[in-house]
C-alpha cells in the first residue's frame, strides 16, 4: 500500500486543505455503484460534488474569515493548529468553543452533511485523554490521537451489521459479521461486512467496532481497528446517487440540495483485508467491547456533534418554511403562525440540549470533561421523534405548493408556457413566480425527493435501536445515581403521610370538614 493519505502534506503541521483533500482521494480505493468500479471518486458524476462539499470544510480551516472560530493550536507538540474538536476538552469554555466550530462546519452545507470529519473527532478526541481505556493498544489510541489531530484526515465509522437473522446470536451468523480469519505477527486479516457506511466512499479511513457485543460470545468478532479505505479487500457497493439523479434529471435550481450534499451510504465489505496491529484498538476482548459505548466516551461526543449539526439544520429548514409561507401568503394565518412555532420550540430544544453539553459537563479522566451525558442521552431520544413531526408540519401548512412545480428550468425558457407560470405560479405580495418555484423546489429537495426522504430514515434512526437509547436513558440514571435521588424525592413525599393522616402537625387532616366522616355517623 502507499504512504499514508497525510504524507501528501507539504506542511506536517496543519491540517489537509481543499485542494490537498481532494489529490488524496484520487487512488486504487474499490468503489462500485451500477455494477461499475469507479475510477475516481472525485471526477465521477455520482460523487464529484460531495466531494467538493467536504473540500469546502478543509478550506475553511484556513481561511481567514473562519480560521479563528474553527481552529485552535495543537497539543500534540507539532507547533500548528487542529479543528477545535480534534482536541479534547478541558473545561466548559473548550466545549463552547468547540461547539461553535461544528456549528461553523455545519453552516457550509447548512446541516444536510451529518458525517463530516468532525463527526469521528468525537472518538478520536477522546483517545488523547484517556488511551489507557485501551489497555495493551494504549500506545495506539495515542498514536492515532496526535496523528487524526494535526492532520485532520477523513475518517468515518461502520458499526451496524447487516441485519440478517437477528433472531440469531451473533456468533451463529459469523459468515456474515467481521472476524479475524488469520492472525501474523505484523497484523490480523478480517472478513465479513457492515453496512450503512454513510460517505465511506470519501474518507480516509474507517473505524471498524461492535454494535452488539453483548451478544458476542465468539471472542473473534471482538475487534475494533481503524482501517485505511486503500487497503486490497476493501470494497464498498453504493446506494444509487442522489447526486447523478439529480444532475441527469435536472439542475442546482432543481435539485440544490441533493445535487452537492449526497453522504452516498453502502455497503462494506472486508474480504480478507489485511488491518496492521497498530491499527487495532480491541483484540479478542468481550468485556472491553461491551465497555467502549458507556466508557470510551464516544457516545457523548458523537451526540454533541450530531446536536449542534441538527440545530444548524433546523435554523435553514425553519428559515426556508418562512420564506414559502411568505410566499403563498399565509404566514399570518394563526394556525399556521402555531405550527411554525412549534418548530422553533424544537430549534430551540436542541440549541438548548447543546448548551448544556457544554455548559455542564461530566468530569472525566486527568482534568478532561465531556459533554453532559444527561443533555446527550435526551437529544438521542427526542431528535428521532422531532424530525418527523416537523417534516409533517410541513406538509400540512405548505400542503400543494410543494407540489405544482414545474419540471424544471427549462420551463422558463420556453415562452409559451412560462407566460401561464409567471401568472398561475407567482407569489405574494408581488413575489415573482421564479423566486417563489426556487423557494418551494428547495424545501421540496430537502423533504419530498428521495434525498429528503433518506434524511428523514436518517434522523429517525441516526442515533440507533429505538429501545437501546431509551434503555441507555434508564441504565445511565442508575449508574449515575439520579434514578435513586428521584426515587428519595418521591420516597420524601410518602414519609410525609401515611394511614393515619399527616405526620407533620402543622398540616390539617380534615377530620372537621370531612364529609366522609358525616357519612359513616
Amino acid at each position: 500500500m502507499a504512504s499514508a493519505p497525510e504524507s501528501i502534506l507539504k506542511d506536517k503541521n496543519r491540517p489537509f486543505n481543499g485542494k490537498e483533500y481532494i489529490s488524496s482521494l484520487q487512488d486504487d480505493r474499490e468503489i462500485y455503484i451500477y455494477g461499475e468500479r469507479v475510477k475516481d471518486v472525485t471526477k465521477h458524476p455520482a460523487f464529484r460534488n460531495s466531494v467538493q462539499s467536504i473540500a469546502k470544510l478543509y478550506d475553511a480551516l484556513h481561511q481567514d474569515s473562519t480560521k479563528k472560530i474553527l481552529t485552535t493550536d495543537t497539543d500534540t507538540g507539532s507547533g500548528g493548529y487542529t479543528h477545535r474538536f480534534f482536541k479534547y476538552a478541558k473545561n466548559s469554555d473548550d466545549l463552547f468553543r468547540q461547539r461553535d466550530a461544528m456549528a461553523e462546519w455545519a453552516k457550509i452545507s447548512y446541516g444536510w452533511m451529518g458525517r463530516t470529519p468532525d463527526y469521528k473527532a468525537s472518538f478520536t478526541n477522546t483517545l488523547g485523554a484517556n488511551p489507557d481505556f485501551y489497555g495493551k493498544f494504549s500506545e495506539n489510541a495515542t498514536h492515532w490521537y496526535k496523528r487524526t489531530q494535526e492532520a485532520v484526515p477523513f475518517v468515518n465509522h461502520a458499526l451496524v451489521n447487516p441485519p440478517i437473522d437477528r433472531d440469531k446470536i451473533a456468533d451463529d451468523v459469523k459468515d456474515v459479521y467481521i472476524s479475524i480469519d488469520k492472525e501474523t505477527d505484523a497484523g490480523i486479516y478480517v472478513s465479513g461486512a457492515k453496512v450503512v457506511a454513510t460517505s465511506s466512499a470519501l474518507t480516509h479511513y474507517n473505524f471498524l467496532g461492535q454494535n452488539m457485543a453483548a451478544e458476542i460470545n465468539d471472542d473473534s468478532m471482538a475487534i475494533m481497528f481503524m482501517a485505511d479505505m486503500r487497503t486490497p479487500g476493501i470494497k464498498l457497493i453504493c446506494r444509487p446517487s442522489y447526486e447523478l439523479q439529480a444532475a441527469a434529471t435536472g439542475s442546482p435550481f432543481d435539485y440544490p440540495l441533493s445535487s452537492r450534499f449526497d453522504e452516498n451510504d453502502a455497503i462494506f465489505i472486508f474480504d480478507n483485508a489485511f488491518i496492521p496491529w497498530e491499527n487495532v484498538f480491541v483484540h479478542r476482548d468481550i468485556e472491553m467491547l461491551k465497555a467502549f459505548y458507556p466508557k470510551s466516551g464516544f457516545v457523548n461526543g458523537y451526540t454533541f456533534q450530531s446536536a449542534t449539526r441538527m440545530s444548524v439544520k433546523l435554523d435553514f429548514i425553519i428559515g426556508v418554511l418562512s420564506k414559502a409561507l411568505n410566499a403563498t401568503g399565509t404566514e399570518s394565518f394563526r394556525g399556521v403562525q402555531v405550527l411554525l412555532g412549534e418548530v422553533i420550540g424544537w430549534r430551540n430544544l436542541f440549541w438548548s440540549l447543546t448548551d448544556a453539553m457544554a455548559g455542564a459537563p461530566d468530569p472525566w479522566v486527568d482534568g478532561a470533561v465531556l459533554p453532559s451525558i444527561k443533555a446527550s442521552t435526551a437529544y438521542r431520544i427526542f431528535s428521532t421523534e422531532a424530525y418527523p413531526q416537523i417534516k409533517g408540519i410541513i406538509e400540512k401548512i405548505v400542503a400543494s405548493g410543494l407540489i405544482y412545480l414545474p419540471s424544471s428550468n427549462k420551463d422558463f425558457d420556453n415562452k409559451d408556457i412560462d407566460k401561464y407560470l409567471e401568472k398561475y405560479v407567482r407569489g405574494s405580495k408581488g413575489m415573482g413566480h421564479k423566486e417563489r418555484i426556487k423557494i418551494m423546489k428547495l424545501l421540496w429537495d430537502a423533504i419530498g425527493t428521495e434525498f429528503g426522504g433518506r434524511h428523514e430514515l436518517y434522523e429517525r434512526n441516526y442515533a440507533g435501536n429505538h429501545e437501546l437509547i431509551r434503555i441507555s436513558a434508564l441504565m445511565n440514571a442508575k449508574g449515575s445515581g439520579s434514578l435513586s435521588s428521584m426515587e428519595a424525592l418521591a420516597e420524601a413525599c410518602m414519609n410525609d403521610y401515611d394511614e393515619k393522616g399527616w405526620k407533620n402537625p402543622s398540616y390539617h387532616n380534615g377530620d372537621d370538614v370531612s364529609i366522609v366522616e358525616k357519612l359513616e355517623k
